[in-house]
């Protein structure tokens, strides 16, 4: 039951990570407002519309605390989920061990023949029936299957972790990164400074910070 549950928060929360990045990509800032200097072939770049924001820093506080790095990127709504993510596998951890403790010391207790009341009385209620009835195999076959779960649930929950960093790095480096949908060609009229002449210009935009003006000949 606990692999199937596993595979189940498995398929739910990766589709929701992938969603998540996606639609960070969508909500990218909008590219501030740039200044066209008309005249000859000008190439102006805006390299100071956003502070450099660090995937570094991202990495590393993910790697220390899941969710620091998305507190670091301001999504503040992907902390359930990377909670939810490695706190489904800690806590099925911990719920293996406890059985697996327990079917532990009942297998001790029939190995050693002791079926009094008092070591009865230690043995949880669930198993105490197989301690009776010296069901020596049905209770390795249960430890051995905690013990598995737990092993599992350190695969999943290391997963998610590694998961939790990646998604921070990626995010931290989409702070950055230009992806919107802003490449245009424009013509427009022009009056060169200097010169009784006119012409046309075309105006090349290339996302948010890059933008030429090409003036065509007289």
């Amino acid at each position: 039951m606990t692999k199937t549950f596993l595979t189940i928060s498995v398929a739910l929360l990766l589709p929701m990570l992938a969603f998540t990045q996606r639609h960070d990509s969508l909500m990218a800032d909008k590219p501030a407002p740039v200044r066209v200097v008309a005249g000859k072939t000008v190439l102006e770049v805006d390299t100071a519309l956003h502070p450099k924001h660090s995937p570094r820093k991202a990495a590393l506080r993910s790697a220390i605390i899941p969710g620091w790095g998305q507190v670091y990127n301001k999504k503040y709504w992907k902390l359930p989920i990377v909670y939810a993510a490695i706190g489904i596998p800690t806590y099925l951890f911990f719920d293996n061990k406890k059985w697996y403790n327990k079917t532990r010391y009942a297998l001790v207790v029939v190995a050693n023949g002791t079926t009094d009341a008092d070591s009865l009385s230690k043995v949880d209620a669930s198993l105490a029936s197989l301690v009776r009835n010296k069901a020596t195999t049905s209770l390795l076959n249960y430890r051995n299957e905690f013990r598995r779960n737990m092993d599992y649930s350190i695969l999943f929950g290391l997963l998610f972790w590694g998961l939790n960093v990646v998604d921070a790095t990626v995010d931290a480096h989409l702070k950055d990164f230009d992806i919107s949908d802003d490449l245009s060609l424009k013509v427009k009229p022009v009056i060169f400074p200097g010169a009784q002449a006119a012409g046309v210009s075309l105006v090349f935009t290339v996302g948010k910070t890059h933008l030429k003006t090409l003036p065509s000949s007289r």
